[in-house]
């Protein structure tokens, strides 16, 4: 199952079970700025969580991965503890068990590292937004940099017209890439192919 049917499996359970005066708690803002830039050196995000909302629910693995010139240079790969039980939907979907993230580290002992890590590279994720706002959730624990995000949905959209859509697997099913799913790492290496092969062709 890709990343984005199984968010919206999730939006319908929350939909299903959320208090109706929940549902229309404020947005944070956006703090980053989006781009279509072609760029050489970059770092390529995403998160395991253990649901949609950012602020409410909780990361559970961080995938980053640093290109320069397009080549992997270093990788940030680790589970993390949310304080909270993970249900069996995210478990399903993930793979990610409480016993995996039991012994890991709360994310006020990696947030600051995970900033650092990117340093002043843009950051380039498949669905941004998603991600972007778990990032961004976490400045009660650390500064978060404007940052400026490339979103290889946009890219895709425009480079990759013969697919029905732009999901993830599907993008890495025409490009026939290897890509375990659902896996912080494994959607990092799949979404900076999918960013190369849109570079070479926008």
């Amino acid at each position: 199952m890709e990343k984005r049917d199984a968010r919206q499996i999730l939006e319908q359970k929350m939909k299903e079970t959320r208090p109706q005066w929940s549902r229309k708690q404020p947005a944070r803002p956006k703090k980053y700025k989006s781009s279509m830039q072609k760029v050489e050196n970059y770092v390529v995000l995403d998160f395991e969580t253990t649901g949609l909302r950012p602020g409410n629910d909780k990361i559970i693995q961080i995938g980053a991965v640093k290109y320069m010139n397009h080549e992997r240079e270093e990788t940030m790969y680790l589970m993390v503890n949310p304080q909270c039980p993970i249900s069996n939907t995210i478990t399903r979907i993930t793979g990610i068990t409480n016993k995996d993230v039991e012994n890991a580290p709360v994310i006020e002992e990696i947030a600051h590292d995970l900033i650092t890590f990117i340093g002043d590279l843009p950051i380039i994720a498949h669905n941004a937004p998603f991600d972007m706002g778990f990032l961004y959730a976490l400045e009660d624990i650390t500064p978060i940099p404007e940052y400026t995000v490339i979103d290889t949905v946009k890219l895709a959209r425009k480079a990759i017209t013969q697919t029905p859509n732009h999901k993830l697997t599907t993008l890495t099913a025409f490009l026939k890439l290897e890509h375990d799913a659902h896996d912080a790492l494994g959607d990092c290496l799949a979404t900076a192919a999918i960013y190369q092969y849109c570079y070479d062709r926008l």
